[in-house]
């Protein structure tokens, strides 16, 4: 009882700047937690982590000669740590510089209208699992892929199944590396992804399905891939691997994935609306079938 009346008195004596101090640092946690999903961020925090706290443990058990070495340490440590671990640093601080403003305050307008972008890709990767044709295709979100487009070749071409099936056809010059889709259109094909280190994966699967989990790893990125061995249609979708998916799967899965959760209700909205507009002004009841 004693603690929560100290609790309570605390909490009376705040101010509102105090409240509001609390909620903003909560929100930034609640924002930028969702960033540092990557497995070589992790690594870098439990370093970081790790010498932060046997630092404190040699101070508080007075241990001089230990004390004295990483008073030392931290003098080159960020400079290490810099070295060490610059790609994982690099692709931290692009995903911090990528997120919009308007995302960060959640005032971010619904995406453009990407169903039929996933029809053709749908309809595409169907064509290539029954021929048996290995495909990797990146749709990008939030996050820029700008460095994994310098591995490959620029296209900047309206997405369609034919350009699909062209790109990733055997004897293609693109056809081994992977296709990234943003805003609706190929922009580049034949790029080179980072392979996954983890050890969950099966060890039947192969570059391309390691590279496509891989790339969910680094970034928000839908990555879908089609089999070469098997025709099985894949996803991957932070750092998961989703195998063996029919089309109506896939399609269901790209639309939640990277379509708005209101925009199909939104588009039935406006649609019944217009069809009950449409019978008042021929003379019929809106409900009138």
């Amino acid at each position: 009882m004693e603690s929560l009346k100290f609790v309570w008195q605390q909490i009376q004596g705040m101010r509102w700047s105090d409240y509001l101090d609390i909620i903003i640092v909560a929100y930034l946690i609640y924002k930028l937690l969702p960033l540092f999903r990557s497995s070589g961020i992790v690594r870098i925090a439990r370093v970081v982590a790790v010498i932060i706290v046997v630092a404190w443990l040699t101070g508080v058990l007075k241990l001089h000669a230990l004390s004295y070495i990483f008073s030392e340490l931290f003098t080159v440590g960020l400079l290490a740590l810099v070295v060490l671990f610059q790609p994982e640093l690099r692709r931290m601080f692009d995903r911090l510089s990528n997120v919009k403003l308007r995302r960060f305050l959640g005032t971010e307008k619904p995406q453009q209208e990407m169903i039929p972008v996933i029809l053709q890709t749908v309809s595409a990767c169907e064509k290539m699992s029954k021929e048996r044709v290995g495909a990797l295709i990146v749709f990008s979100r939030e996050d820029r892929l700008d460095e994994y487009y310098k591995t490959g070749t620029m296209i900047e071409g309206k997405i369609s199944e034919q350009l699909i099936r062209n790109i990733f056809f055997p004897k293609a010059a693109l056809h081994d590396g992977a296709m990234i889709v943003q805003d609706g259109l190929v922009m580049v094909a034949g790029c080179v992804l980072p392979l996954s280190e983890t050890n969950r994966l099966s060890l039947d699967l192969g570059t391309r399905h390691r590279a496509a989990v891989g790339m969910s790893e680094v970034s928000d990125a839908v990555v879908v891939v089609v089999s070469e061995e098997t025709g099985a249609i894949s996803v991957a979708v932070g750092g998961m691997l989703k195998r063996h998916l029919a089309p109506q799967t896939l399609e269901r899965l790209l639309r939640n994935e990277l379509c708005k959760e209101e925009a199909p209700e939104q588009e039935n909205l406006v649609v019944k609306l217009y069809q009950k507009l449409q019978k008042k002004d021929k003379g019929g009841k809106p409900n009138e079938k």
